[in-house]
């Protein structure tokens, strides 16, 4: 018998790694695939989202668009056609959480930036105050880099529609005129669909780490 064992030992050891290999492979294949929320507008906070889609369950996705960047380029989705991108709202003027929004953003700009399906875009809610050279001076200052990441202007109202009923990202200012808003600190993830896949507190080190976490989940996605 034990003969028999040394003869064929080589033939054993190959065929243990081999059901290991087997039962590696199967135990992978029967665990639950992580995959993140598509996000429409009945899920978020009624006080984000614009008055005639806040019943909306399904089928919600970011609108067309045709805004300015900082080097006077117009930029619409179609320079974010099969992209994921991860999106915000911000002034250049802005004292309070807008700085610490924009360094936690420069931050994922490094982490993604030899990644060609993640793109960044930040829209400014004072269009009239950022204008292109003033979008090109924050950039410069910020760090900005012009192939990763679009700080957009353009017509208010189409800022305010595209914040109110297609990210879901701004309250309304009553005090102001019909399109004032006030940004909120969300950074919001887009999906290759222009569906949404995430709300992360922008001014939080936490919520970054976790939302890059989401965005190798969201991109794994497409190669399964």
């Amino acid at each position: 018998m034990r003969s028999f064992f040394a003869k064929y030992r080589l033939f054993f050891m190959v065929m243990l790694v081999l059901s290991a290999i087997i039962i590696y492979l199967f135990y992978n294949a029967l665990q639950p695939q992580e995959n993140l929320p598509v996000y429409q507008p009945s899920m978020v906070n009624g006080e984000l989202v614009d008055s005639t889609l806040q019943h909306v369950k399904k089928y919600h996705t970011i609108a067309d668009f045709s805004l300015t960047n900082q080097n006077g380029k117009t930029i619409t989705q179609d320079n974010y056609k099969d992209k994921i991108y991860i999106a915000d709202f911000f002034f250049t003027t802005c004292p309070t959480i807008c700085p610490i929004m924009t360094k936690n953003m420069a931050e994922i700009q490094e982490k993604v930036i030899d990644d060609s399906d993640v793109l960044l875009l930040s829209h400014s809610v004072t269009p009239v105050i950022d204008s292109v050279p003033q979008l090109k001076k924050y950039a410069l200052e910020k760090g900005v880099n012009d192939t990763k990441w679009n700080l957009v202007t353009g017509d208010k109202k189409e800022i305010y529609n595209l914040a109110r009923k297609s990210y879901l990202a701004v309250k309304t200012d009553g005090d102001g005129g019909p399109y004032d808003m006030i940004h909120t600190e969300n950074f919001i993830l887009v999906d290759k669909e222009r569906r949404i896949r995430g709300f992360y507190d922008g001014t939080k080190k936490e919520e970054i780490e976790k939302l890059l976490e989401d965005l190798k989940i969201l991109k794994a996605s497409y190669t399964q």
